[in-house]
């Protein structure tokens, strides 16, 4: 199987993302967002799924960070969805049950193309320093349109807000690097369409 790997970019008058990813990789990762709760997420899904990310991202974030969160997932998404090309022979399905201290999160994957997100956090905390936690939400709808993909988010339980959201990035790596990954029992698509 050839390396998979894309690049894209996004400019517009609120976000300009420039990202490359390679699905094959080492987990090596350059995250620059500008928000720095966020970085240390990215640099966590890059690490754990052992894709690497080279990600540049400025935008509005004197006004607040929800178009530079949101347009990261889009074009996230969009990258991934390029470098999976027709998704032949890879596992499809992935998931993962994922502790983290008192943390627990359960993430549950479908890359087969039909996009549905279920988000579900238990830990009601608004705020880590002025990141809105809020905004993890939009961020997985946008990664998930663009990625072509079901994913299901549940954090169980855990009282401290780091480590629930920390659980949930995690958690998506390990279920993306799963389902990513080439299944030499797969020919062709793994649907029974024939097609994702």
């Amino acid at each position: 199987m050839k390396k998979r790997i894309a690049s894209r970019t996004r400019k517009t008058r609120e976000t300009d993302i420039s990202l490359e990813l390679t699905i094959d990789g080492e987990g090596a990762c350059s995250i620059e967002t500008g928000v720095p709760f966020f970085n240390h997420m990215l640099e966590l899904f890059a690490k754990h799924s052992l894709m690497d990310v080279q990600l540049k991202a400025t935008g509005d974030i004197d006004v607040d960070y929800h178009h530079t969160v949101e347009d990261v997932g889009l074009v996230l998404g969009e990258t991934l969805n390029e470098a999976l090309g027709d998704r032949v022979g890879i596992t499809r399905y992935g998931w993962c049950m994922l502790p983290m201290d008192e943390t627990m999160s359960r993430v549950a994957l479908d890359l087969g193309g039909r996009p549905f997100l279920v988000y579900e956090i238990t830990n009601r905390t608004k705020k880590i320093r002025d990141f809105e936690l809020g905004l993890f939400e939009e961020f997985f709808r946008a990664f998930t349109v663009q990625g072509r993909m079901n994913l299901h988010i549940a954090q169980l339980y855990g009282k401290d807000p780091h480590h629930a959201y920390e659980s949930v990035f995690k958690g998506v790596a390990r279920a993306l690097r799963m389902a990513c990954a080439p299944d030499p029992r797969v020919k062709g698509v793994p649907s029974s369409k024939g097609a994702i």
